[in-house]
């Protein structure tokens, strides 16, 4: 049975994989919004899959696929769709307090933005 709930540790560092179970990269980080107690997106490093590995993606949660059987993350998303998701590079994150770029990831992903607010 899937876990409904875990900790921030338990996923950062976890292999991502495509539905051909091949590694595409990994979670470095969860965002959270503290105004509404969430995770407004996870960021994912690729390590060259497809040629992107100088970049960070940001990511809603909701994308992942989360395994039944094992502790497997699992992401279905195209090449196009992933080359042109919302990235940064690793030396220069987006200010904490990015609501668009909070915004822009969402949008990129088809997931309407329930955020409500973010800190100013």
């Amino acid at each position: 049975m899937k876990p409904s709930i875990l900790s921030s540790s338990t996923l950062t560092g976890q292999n991502v994989y495509n539905l051909d179970d091949e590694n595409i990269g990994n979670i470095k980080d969860l965002m959270i919004d503290l105004d509404n107690s969430e995770v407004a997106y996870a960021v994912i490093s690729f390590g060259g899959f497809m040629g992107i590995g100088d970049k960070l993606f940001a990511m809603p949660l909701k994308s992942f696929q989360f395994s039944d059987h094992d502790d497997s993350i699992r992401l279905d998303i195209s090449k196009e769709k992933l080359e042109n998701a919302p990235s940064f590079d690793k030396d220069n994150w987006p200010k904490t307090d990015d609501s668009k770029f909070v915004d822009s990831v969402n949008s990129h992903y088809g997931f309407q933005n329930q955020r409500h607010s973010m800190a100013k």
